[in-house]
């Protein structure tokens, strides 16, 4: 578990990331290189807190696949308007050509008048997909940063990052989009007026099996309950389940095994997807379920799917927003 912090993560140098990619691909390697770069191992915190007191039942969460995050503006009114005290990102860049080299959560976050804890999960060693690179107006990636993070308009406390569990899949593969890096989870301790619980924000593997994908929850799971012992946990994410294994999210064992270890899944209605054509993903007819939550030792009333479309109907991600309300402990 990683819990140093830091208000800048450090941008390794371009010949640093171009030595990166010219390396041997072999894990060895990869984890020697991921050992010696401070910003794999550090959280970045920065953003606002406007409400200091703890948070009062019942409350919204928002959890969304952002993909890449092209319009940070935009995506911050459409997260705004479901009323969300926690906020949960995957795929948010940070110094990437694609997205104008711009830090997208810290675009996010104040105009959310809220704190953020953000975690690099790949250094991103090249320009992206051939789609991604039409967005591209420089050559290069400022800082090549791609991860989650975790917002909440309350303070929080021991902010983690969790590398998941993994075979360093998008690093030995050297297809369109090498990187170094894992998937990984971000989370903090958030206070309520009922006492303490756990909030993760987590990006489970695509280009994987359903077996993949059970151990990584699984692991991730024990490292919460070792870390965080007899806390209520809720974790929110794009779990990719069911992706390049026909689109059957009921075919995953994560929901089994985070059952046995005492989970509910909530995803809004169970016949509404959570995918849908973007800007990056041009594919019409892809309709998956990938985001949920996961929620122990909490009561929530309801999830629900909303559409990740601006007023203007252009989609803001490939992925629709899911929410919850959390009514309190169980």
């Amino acid at each position: 578990m990683i819990e140093k912090t830091v208000s800048t993560l450090a941008v390794p140098s371009q010949e640093n990331r171009e030595a990166i990619a010219r390396t041997e691909r072999s894990v060895p390697a990869h984890d020697s290189m991921m050992a010696g770069l401070e910003a794999m191992n550090t959280i970045e915190i920065g953003g606002i807190v406007t409400a200091p007191a703890p948070l009062a039942f019942p409350f919204t969460v928002a959890a969304w696949n952002l993909e890449r995050c092209l319009f940070p503006e935009e995506s911050a009114e459409h997260l705004r308007a479901t009323g969300a005290r926690l906020v949960l990102l995957s795929e948010m860049d940070n110094g990437m050509a694609r997205t104008a080299q711009r830090h997208t959560t810290a675009a996010i976050a104040p105009a959310l008048e809220m704190q953020y804890a953000y975690g690099v999960e790949f250094i991103e060693l090249g320009l992206g997909s051939d789609t991604e690179r039409e967005f591209c107006k420089d050559d290069f990636n400022d800082k090549g940063f791609h991860g989650n993070a975790f917002l909440a308009a309350v303070p929080f406390r021991r902010p983690f990052l969790l590398r998941l569990w993994g075979e360093r899949l998008w690093f030995m593969d050297d297809a369109d989009q090498p990187r170094l890096g894992e998937r990984c989870a971000v989370g903090t301790v958030i206070e309520t007026e009922a006492g303490p619980f756990v909030a993760v924000s987590t990006h489970l593997e695509s280009a994987t099996t359903a077996a993949y994908r059970e151990r990584q929850m699984k692991e991730l799971i024990d490292q919460l309950d070792a870390a965080f012992p007899g806390l209520p946990i809720l974790i929110g994410g794009d779990l990719n389940t069911g992706n390049h294994i026909g689109g059957d999210f009921e075919a995953e064992g994560l929901f089994a095994a985070s059952a046995a270890s005492g989970f509910a899944r909530h995803g809004g209605p169970i016949d509404q997807m959570t995918t849908r054509p973007s800007l990056i993903t041009r594919w019409p007819k892809r309709a998956m379920k990938l985001d949920w939550f996961l929620a122990r030792g909490l009561k929530i009333a309801e999830s629900r799917i909303i559409p990740s479309l601006d007023a203007s109907g252009r989609p803001l991600s490939d992925h629709d927003l899911i929410t919850c309300v959390v009514e309190g402990f169980e």
